[in-house]
């Protein structure tokens, strides 16, 4: 039941207010209606409040307006009526308020100078535009002065003076010198704030006569140059070379040497400073000092964190900049110098004051007579802005009264509005930092229904589709709407149908018989109007039979089938797709009216293909792969590729043409079906050869075009179905003439790297295009829609250039020409580019966020204006968070989610939101450069959904008559709670299904207790829970009422798993059911003890039965813990056993028996883990039959190795190893090398490279047991090894020696391959 609520007096005027907001008309941007509606003016267009122009062309001082009647204009300058008439040069444009001031015909500008007002009215009302403050631009010369040259000794520090001439506005200074090219600037050297250069120590590079400050004024378009100063820089050495010529060996001479010095700040001075900005402006704080070495600066807020996001450092970090300040970033700013001497600082204290800024600007109201409406205007400021209210311009104190509005501070309250009523009012907030001007019209209009969507307009739809029908209406007082279907149908209502409230009706799920007329009908109290449309419902497009998977031998056929089925009014087209591209153009492709075929498959063909089936209102798609295969192998004739064509000739050598001629190769069996011609610039690139042209096979000669300024040679390869030839031989090499350039390079672009510069980049021209030596570019530029010159200059060598200093993201034309030593190259084509981007100004205003439903909200917001964007406007980004839930009230860790909406779109959707949840959003604007400042969070609340299903169900306690019930509160719920529903019936073992029972149970509830049940049953439960939207998806669950007493099953563990568990009873809740059933079986059968013996990889599992004889057993199991599904095996006939294979080792398995036929009976769960893998058994190698005939072959090798060294040592003859035997006796006992250990003797006495690792043998003839491991090396597999005379074997060139057998417990080791291999022998 509803409560009556006491709304207080207090409260009353908030409350009213609330309620008009909703009330409020909104007028449709409908042009014929708008043209129909009388309507109060609007100020639509106006120049800036503070209007520099440049004194050198007309003043322009805008004023637009609308309204109905078109609103005529009047102006005041400087508080009085200014009378344009009088003024011969002042004239106002036609159907505008815009003046213009000619100053091109002999006006001077400064006579204009002063603050206009625009006054826009008709009868309905006046607007006025803001105070434009008028004021020429101004940029006077620079005052002469004397320039001292500036002499200063080395490691000093050094400041050159700018002193830029006061302009309107202040001009942009840089320092460049004679050559115009800027100075470079470092850590060490840099310009300031205030436009001078710092030097925090001089070298001797920084001595020059052509420092040269600038400044650009950039209204008027001038630079102003100062008088180049001279700087002198002493050092140290040249000082002592001074002294010394000067003085006598006997005196003490010799300038004190550089020395170090700690930091000392150079601007500011002091130790503090304030300085007091504006919010939303740019903080710039500065810090620059001297010293050696040069000192580096670091910044930190005292008390806080330099904000995130929006600090930047720049000038190498002498300059703090904080864009879009607020009121929190006032405070101590401190900046330090730091170098290896020490460290000095200065504390900047910044306040943040504020102009006025809107909170909630009015916004116009449209009443009917009558009504009651509200117009607000807050905003804030530091100071805190004064509100004062004009009625069409005049001071609302000496307004002509209305008893419909009565004045509250910030608000004007109107009651019972009167056509009389209708007026502009403006809102005037104000501080001594600035003020905002708002005007907001009260239009009181008495205007019957209109129906702005055209009559019968016909609408087409999918079956099971949404169905959208539009109503678009307007009249005062705000129509009601009501949908009707058919002429005589009633009106449309319930949860099959979505009212919005711009009068469109939704059919979220739009059947066959949703088809037919509906009428909208639109009614106030001033009449009624009604529109009919027309619905019709289509069938679904469908590929009745798809594409399928082919296999297909090279040179075959594939063929693919797309049937379809569609509405027989809707005209069907069929495109078929390779790879998600377009077919090949290839005459192989045969497209038919259901089917792709493709003849003469090769390998390129491979690939998904897809039939996509269009029709106006729907779209289907299928895909198949094909495979292509080798054809089996055919004895036939070998085919191979072309040899290379021969005796390359050239002939009629021209400057731009040449003749080659060849003689073809053998083409192998397959014809040459074309040749390629590549030629070689040995002139610029040497080695690479590049594509010239290709002639048919039945062409062996060809006329060639040549560039000039090109060293060609040639080469011509063949071409068959089996490949290309190799290249044949190169032609002759012919020089070409040089010429100018024939072409311009490619791909010029002009993009700004940084804010105040524009790159222009080019492809080169490759070294043959240059037709000629000493290749250049000449670079051109000039501001596009400025009548300036161009500027050129030319380069060499490089692909790119920077124009520095030039206005922030300003659009230039650009050229590049190519030019040699013997000319131009043709007029080059003219590219836009722009120059640098900056971050954007400002952020979206007017965000507004409309909840669709629970999970989707629509958000939109202004565009911001398109010179604060400052660059290529990319798109808008919304950041949106959640920032709790409703039902719980509980924060959690803050995700923000990005949506990014390209273009200059102005609203966007947010899918995916929680139900009932409170969620924070902002919108930036975003360029090429990055992200523009945030829009303030807007706060928006989701309604309440569904909940989801219960998170558990669990049945416990069964008795003969009585269930207990539990279950846990939703995982989500979605909103509050409202109740629980529980549904119920009776099963028979032929799975009957007896009555349903519905319970309602309190949101409060966690258990209930069934009585009254029947013993032996079993029970079906369906459960959900509700809020006020609706119910929630259900969970089921079943359980069995025992047969009696003393046949109490044994408690199983687990819920939702479709057979009963036990665990506790607990809330008392009672409800008594006596079901029936149409068929009754009163006992059932049971499993019980079910046992495991488990092995590695197998378990035997046994069970007891009680009930019906010729029961037909089966086991499932699984792993423990696992959601896949249970395994099942069918146990033969009717044995109380199984054994399970091929289980996993070490792995714990769930098991459990059932009987079929029985109502799905199964027994509880029962949990076995089989045994760990265990190690393989251990095999004795040597009674193995492979190993036996491994040994074999290997000892039959060495016999035949054997074999062979007899006969070679019955020739005779000597041998290297022989020689050396005959002169060295006895090589063992031959000293070893101290330097690396190895027998001299036995080394190459070539190149006496060392002996090998491992071939050192101990003086005490024992072979160490590191040393004791067999190789494939040690046993003559390597490079050195030979046998010698007696068959014995030795290493030439390692040194090594004859293995002996390993004495003492050495004989215990495993013995090698050749001792194991001897013993076969």
């Amino acid at each position: 039941m509803m409560k009556k609520m006491n709304i207080p007096t207090s409260k009353t005027s908030l409350v009213l207010f609330l309620c008009q907001i909703i009330s409020a008309l909104d007028v449709p941007l409908d042009s014929k209606l708008l043209e129909e509606l009388s309507q109060p003016p609007t100020i639509t267009q106006q120049s800036p409040k503070d209007y520099i122009v440049d004194p050198r062309e007309n003043i322009v001082i805008q004023c637009e307006a609308k309204g109905k009647p078109p609103p005529s204009f009047s102006w005041t300058r400087n508080g009085t009526h200014f009378d344009i008439d009088k003024d011969s040069q002042v004239t106002m444009k036609p159907n505008s308020g815009t003046l213009v001031i000619n100053i091109m015909n002999g006006g001077k500008a400064e006579a204009y100078e002063g603050v206009y007002q625009c006054t826009a009215r008709n009868e309905r009302g006046a607007a006025v535009s803001n105070n434009i403050m008028i004021r020429p631009s101004r940029s006077p010369l620079w005052t002469k002065e004397k320039l001292e040259p500036n002499h200063v000794r080395e490691g000093d520090s050094l400041v050159l003076h700018c002193r830029p001439p006061v302009g309107l506005p202040p001009p942009i200074i840089f320092w460049m010198d004679n050559a115009f090219q800027r100075l470079p600037q470092s850590e060490r050297v840099s310009q300031g704030l205030n436009g001078d250069l710092y030097f925090s120590n001089v070298q001797p590079e920084d001595t020059r006569e052509d420092y040269i400050c600038y400044a650009r004024f950039n209204h008027t378009q001038t630079i102003q140059q100062k008088q180049p100063i001279s700087v002198k820089v002493y050092s140290m050495d040249s000082l002592n070379d001074t002294i010394a010529a000067n003085l006598s060996d006997t005196d003490i001479y010799g300038a004190k040497p550089v020395t170090e010095r700690q930091p000392v700040l150079l601007t500011p001075t002091g130790s503090t400073s304030t300085k007091v900005e504006l919010r939303g402006n740019v903080l710039l704080l500065e810090c620059i000092a001297a010293g050696l070495p040069t000192p580096v600066i670091r910044w930190i807020k005292e008390g806080g964190e330099l904000p995130a996001n929006r600090t930047f450092f720049e000038n190498f970090k002498k300059t703090l900049k904080i864009i879009d300040v607020s009121e929190a970033d006032s405070g101590n700013y401190k900046c330090i110098a730091r170098n290896t001497l020490g460290s000095v600082y200065h504390v900047i204290s910044v306040t943040v004051k504020a102009a006025p800024y809107w909170i909630t600007a009015p916004r116009n109201l449209v009443l009917s007579p009558g009504e009651d409406g509200t117009l607000i205007c807050r905003a804030n400021g530091n100071p805190k802005p004064s509100i004062s209210w004009l009625a069409n311009g005049v001071p609302i104190a000496i307004a002509p009264e209305d008893p419909s509005r009565k004045v509250d501070g910030d608000t004007i309250i109107f009651s019972h509005v009167q056509e009389r009523s209708s007026a502009v009012y403006q809102c005037n907030a104000s501080n001594e930092y600035g003020y905002l001007l708002a005007n907001a019209f009260v239009n009181v209009l008495a205007e019957p229904p209109r129906i702005l969507t055209p009559a019968n307009k016909l609408y087409q739809v999918i079956a099971d589709s949404p169905a959208l029908l539009d109503c678009a209406y307007f009249g005062s007082p705000k129509p009601e709407i009501e949908w009707f279907k058919g002429v005589k149908g009633s009106i449309l209502r319930g949860n099959e149908y979505v009212f919005h409230d711009n009068g469109t009706l939704e059919i979220p799920v739009a059947q066959k018989n949703s088809a037919g007329t509906y009428t909208c009908v639109a009614r106030n109290e001033l009449g009624k109007i009604q529109n009919e449309v027309h619905l019709e419902i289509k069938d679904p497009t469908m590929i009745i039979k798809q594409p399928e998977y082919k296999v297909i031998q090279r040179y075959g056929h594939a063929s693919f089938e797309c049937i379809i089925k569609h509405d027989s009014t809707l005209l069907p087209t069929v495109t078929w797709l390779k790879d998600n591209e377009e077919l090949p153009d290839d005459e192989r492709f045969l497209v038919g009216k259901d089917n792709l075929t493709i003849m003469n498959v090769t390998d390129k063909d491979d690939g998904t293909y897809t039939c996509v089936v269009n029709t106006t209102l729907d779209s289907v798609s299928a895909s198949a792969v094909l495979t292509v295969v080798a054809a089996p192998p055919t004895p036939a004739i070998i085919y191979a590729r072309p040899n290379p064509p021969f005796d390359l000739e050239l002939t009629g050598q021209l400057e731009r043409s040449i003749t080659l001629s060849w003689i073809p190769g053998d083409e192998n069996n397959s014809p040459i079906t074309n040749f390629i011609i590549e030629y070689e610039d040995a002139l610029h690139e040497p080695g690479v050869w590049h594509y010239q042209t290709e002639v048919p096979g039945t062409q062996t000669t060809v006329k060639l075009k040549l560039s000039p300024y090109v060293n060609y040679s040639f080469r011509v390869i063949a071409v068959n179905k089996i490949g290309r030839s190799q290249p044949s031989e190169p032609s002759d090499q012919y020089l070409t003439k040089s010429a100018s350039p024939d072409e311009n390079p490619a791909n010029v672009q002009g993009i700004g790297s940084e804010p105040d510069n524009l790159v222009i980049t080019w492809e080169p021209l490759k070294g043959f295009q240059s037709n000629g030596p000493g290749l250049q570019y000449k670079v051109s530029w000039r501001q596009k829609d400025v009548d300036d010159e161009w500027t050129s200059v030319i380069v060499a060598n490089v692909s790119k250039y920077i124009v520095s200093g030039t206005p922030t993201f300003v659009p230039y034309e650009i050229k590049v020409q190519a030019l040699n030593d013997l000319g131009y190259a043709p007029e080059p084509s003219e590219v836009i580019g722009h120059s640098g981007e900056d971050l954007p100004m400002v952020a979206p205003g007017n965000v507004q966020v409309h909840v669709i439903n629970s999970t989707l909200a629509k958000v939109h917001w202004d565009p911001v204006p398109l010179k604060t964007v400052r660059g290529h406007l990319q798109g808008y980004k919304v950041y949106y968070w959640k920032v709790q839930s409703l039902s719980r009230r509980s924060r959690r860790h803050v995700e923000k989610k990005i949506l990014t909406f390209r273009g200059n779109k102005t609203f966007g959707m947010l899918p995916g939101l929680e139900p009932y949840s409170s969620y924070k959003l902002n919108v930036r604007v975003v360029n090429g450069k990055g992200e523009g400042p945030a829009s303030p969070d807007k706060v928006f609340n989701t309604p309440e959904g569904v909940p989801s299903s219960p998170s558990f169900l669990k049945i416990t306690n069964p008795t003969l008559d009585s269930l207990t019930l539990e279950w846990g509160s939703p995982t989500h719920p979605n909103g509050v709670l409202t109740s629980y529903t529980l549904k119920f019936q009776p099963i028979n073992n032929t799975h009957e299904l007896g009555p349903l029972v519905e319970i309602r149970i309190p949101a409060n509830e966690s258990s209930l207790i069934l009585k009254n049940l029947n013993y032996s049953t079993r029970y079906k439960f369906y459960f959900n829970a509700q809020t006020s939207v609706g119910s929630g998806s259900q969970i089921t669950e079943e359980a069995v009422t025992i047969m009696d007493e003393a046949g109490i099953l044994r408690p199983a563990v687990g819920a939702g798993k479709g057979y009963s568990e036990i665990i506790f009873a607990t809330s008392p809740v009672m409800h008594t059911v006596r079901p029936t059933f149409y068929k009754v079986q009163p006992l059932y059968p049971r499993i019980r003890n079910v046992t495991t013996a488990a092995a590695e990889t197998y378990a035997n599992i046994s069970w007891e039965y009680e009930g019906p004889d010729h029961a037909n057993f089966y086991v499932e199991y699984g792993v423990a813990g696992s959601k896949e599904d249970w395994k099942k095996e069918i146990v033969n006939g009717s044995r109380s056993f199984f054994v399970l294979k091929g289980l996993t080792p070490g792995t714990a398995y769930k098991v459990r028996v059932g009987a079929e036929g029985l109502s799905g009976f199964r027994s509880s769960e029962d949990v076995f883990e089989t045994g760990p893998a265990m190690a393989s058994r251990q095999v004795d190698i040597a009674t193995q039959g492979w190993f036996i005939g491994l040994m074999c072959a290997v000892a039959l090798l060495i016999l035949i190795l054997l074999i062979v060294c007899f006969i070679r040592r019955n020739k005779g003859g000597k041998y290297p190893v022989k020689e050396k035997e005959d002169a060295h006796a006895d090589p063992e006992i031959q000293p070893m090398k101290e330097d690396d250990g190895t027998f001299g003797e036995y080394s190459d006495a070539e190149d006496h490279k060392p002996l090998k690792k491992g071939s050192r043998t101990p003086s005490d003839r024992t072979v160490k047991k590191e040393d004791s491991d067999d190789s494939l090396v040690d046993y003559g597999e390597g490079v050195n090894g030979q046998f010698n005379e007696d068959g014995s074997f030795i290493g030439q060139y390692s040194g090594k020696k004859e293995k002996e057998p390993a004495e003492g417990n050495e004989s215990s080791e495993a013995p090698s391959p050749v001792n194991a291999m001897n013993s076969f022998v």
